[in-house]
């Protein structure tokens, strides 16, 4: 995977390791398309040194995967008040909490005996 970034006002592409946020200009592109880039005639491809591996989850990695689980955890509250159910197929529902314990959206289930 790499992004590509287009300068136009250089006539260069630029394809180099996946950006960390969007930008104007930016898309990221498979193994495939990245190694059979062709640019316009006139324009530079400059092409960025790529990493050997790919880099694993990172501390800003576990920061959103965090504010995910707390966004999540914030609807249930509304869901079962009968907020924002209207339109929601009866099989998209969150199921019932009987098997065990509901705390937000997680349940923790028994184990059979």
């Amino acid at each position: 995977m790499a992004t590509l970034t287009y300068v136009y006002a250089d006539s260069t592409a630029v394809l180099g390791p996946l950006a960390t946020y969007a930008e104007p200009h930016c898309y990221d592109l498979c193994d495939q398309h990245a190694g059979s880039l062709t640019v316009p005639r006139g324009w530079e491809v400059l092409r960025l040194a790529m990493p050997a591996t790919p880099a694993g989850p990172g501390p800003d990695d576990l920061v959103a995967l965090a504010d995910a689980v707390r966004q999540a955890a914030a609807r249930p509250a509304a869901a079962e008040s009968g907020q924002g159910q209207r339109g929601v197929h009866p099989t998209l529902a969150a199921p019932p909490a009987a098997e065990g314990t509901r705390r937000g959206h997680l349940r923790v289930l028994r184990e059979p005996s």
